[in-house]
């Protein structure tokens, strides 16, 4: 379970964040008529923030090298 974390650590903090930023992107800007189908609600907003800071977080990971390059 550690090994999974220390591989994976730059998406589950890059998802921590993308979901704080989504909160508080639906909080502080959001949509106010609600006719908005993914701004409107924060249940919607959250997890697509999340996905984003994921995203995200994958890009900042060091490329591991290959057993070739030690």
């Amino acid at each position: 379970m550690k090994n999974f974390f220390n591989k994976r650590k730059f998406e589950i903090i890059g998802g921590l964040i993308g979901l704080l930023g989504g909160y508080l992107y639906w909080r502080y800007v959001g949509c106010v008529s609600g006719t908005c189908p993914i701004k409107a609600n924060w249940y919607t907003m959250v997890p697509y923030g999340m996905l984003f800071g994921i995203l995200l977080g994958g890009l900042f990971k060091p490329k591991e090298k290959s057993k070739s390059e030690h």
